[in-house]
């Protein structure tokens, strides 16, 4: 009698192996088991061949024999597609299944066919053949709707792929299958054959640029980010942006004030600005808003930080004139690379792309402050506004977590009078800073509060503050103010708490 005995604790893990693009490793954790096959499915145009290429490419680079069965396009269109992405197929092997000139030469060997001329056992037979020939250690197949036309019916169809995965499962091979969905109902058995499923979405908006999405739809037996996740397609390949889990991230960190190198502006900020909090800086236009975020960018580059500006609504050049207007050292921040300027095109930039471009700069570039002017212009990227709500939840608790300083500009719709938010995002901000216009004496001037301060205490008065060719001014207390949350505010003071030409504030 032969005893029982589990062994499945005694089996090693297998090693992964890399999909050929790293978005994709990091979303399932490593890459993809070996020797398995998986289902790559997406509407014609979504990149579903360049993702395949990407994985045999990767193949080869490791030294590995790949081959690409290539039911729907001709070798010389997959060596064009390659060309323009940069790469040589040096070390992959395309096995075109439908040659063109096939049907013209009746004295050509048959080592090819036809969909609608040959039968699908004939079909699977050249695969078969041709794949044990070369003993290949990765195979993308591409693509199933050929196969399904061939088998006419569902049931003969699901037997085909039962034996084409039966056939790959004797073998040291993994394998993509690519399935262009163009099948009029969805192929769940298909679903429920493979031991892994990526589906690629394309969807176009009604301004700007296609949006491209990721999801993995099912993948036995390996843990992986779930949900959508924004690529595009580019020269190199699909670049993927991995979904923003800020979880994941944590990192130790001092929870010091950053100052603004304005001592009146710090001190009411009850000390600065801390690490690992939010500011949001709420005003209209004009107001005065990015000439602050412009401050603290160059305070931190003047201790040696570094700052990453993204800027949605203007351009560097405008951003450098206005902070050589008040006398703030930007250029000279620049050129010495602890200040960086990036323009942000929202219509052509999909959200998980900018939560990217914001890893980027915190995890390689070790920014601690991160601005983000404006939001308003962030709100136009996203097809929703519920999904800028959570998209930017998500992306200031990672800032927070790893210890990032960041600014928030948001402009109010209007000028004078009643103000209005396009969004409202005051209940995730740790700090709101309040600039208002006002009126005294038939000029218009500007005032500054701090209305809420979560990490410590705030002075609760109203400050005057001027933008000038000698930085930024503030001045004392206004005791004397009336309307200024209704977005009509009036000094009916004395002049003498105002800022003059010559004062030089606090």
């Amino acid at each position: 009698m032969t005893e029982w005995r589990d062994d499945t604790e005694a089996e090693e893990d297998p090693p992964r192996i890399s999909t050929g693009s790293a978005g994709l490793d990091d979303i399932l954790g490593g890459g993809f088991d070996p020797d398995r096959v998986y289902l790559v499915e997406g509407r014609p145009g979504a990149g579903k061949t360049t993702l395949a290429l990407q994985f045999l490419l990767e193949g080869a680079r490791l030294g590995e024999t790949t081959l690409y069965i290539s039911l729907s396009e001709t070798e010389r269109e997959l060596r064009l597609v390659a060309k323009r992405h940069g790469w040589s197929l040096r070390g992959v092997t395309v096995f075109e299944l439908v040659p063109p000139e096939a049907s013209l030469d009746p004295d050509r060997e048959l080592t090819v066919f036809h969909p609608a001329e040959v039968e699908l056992g004939e079909t699977t037979r050249l695969i078969f053949e041709r794949v044990a020939a070369i003993d290949p250690k990765r195979v993308v197949f591409d693509s199933l709707s050929e196969l399904r036309l061939l088998a006419q019916n569902s049931l003969r169809y699901r037997r085909q792929i039962l034996a084409v995965k039966h056939f790959f499962a004797s073998r040291a091979c993994t394998v993509l299958m690519l399935d262009d969905l163009s099948s009029q109902r969805d192929d769940l058995q298909l679903h429920s054959i493979a031991h892994g499923v990526v589906m690629l979405d394309q969807a176009a908006v009604d301004y700007g640029g296609d949006r491209r999405r990721l999801r993995v739809v099912k993948m036995r037996g390996i843990p992986f980010r779930g949900g959508f996740h924004d690529f595009t397609i580019r020269r190199g390949g699909l670049v993927i942006h991995p979904r923003l889990v800020a979880a994941e991230h944590h990192a130790t960190f001092s929870s010091e004030a950053t100052p603004s190198g304005v001592p009146g502006l710090d001190a009411m900020l009850g000390g600065g600005l801390e690490r690992g909090t939010n500011a949001l800086l709420l005003g209209v236009a004009g107001v005065g808003k990015s000439s602050l975020a412009i401050l603290y960018a160059v305070a931190a580059a003047q201790r040696g930080e570094r700052a990453v500006f993204y800027a949605f609504d203007e351009g560097g050049g405008t951003i450098l004139a206005r902070a050589a207007a008040l006398g703030l050292p930007l250029r000279a921040a620049i050129d010495a690379g602890l200040v960086r300027i990036q323009q942000i095109d929202p219509a052509e930039l999909a959200p998980g792309e900018f939560a990217s471009l914001v890893r980027q700069a915190v995890e390689v570039e070790h920014a601690r402050i991160i601005v983000i002017d404006s939001l308003n212009g962030y709100l136009s990227a996203m097809p929703d506004e519920r999904f800028l709500i959570l998209q930017m939840h998500e992306l200031l608790s990672y800032l927070a977590q790893l210890g990032v300083l960041t600014i928030l500009v948001l402009a109010q719709h209007g000028l004078v009078g009643p103000l209005h938010s396009p969004v409202d995002l005051s209940y995730l901000a740790d700090s709101v800073l309040m600039l208002r216009y006002f009126e005294h004496a038939g000029s218009v001037r500007r005032a500054l509060s701090v209305v809420k301060k979560r990490s410590s205490a705030h002075e609760t008065s109203i400050r005057e503050f001027r933008l000038g060719a000698r930085g930024i001014r503030i001045g004392p207390p206004l005791r004397d103010f009336s309307g200024v949350f209704t977005g009509m505010p009036t000094y009916l003071g004395t002049a003498e708490p105002l800022l003059g030409d010559d004062d030089p504030g606090l």
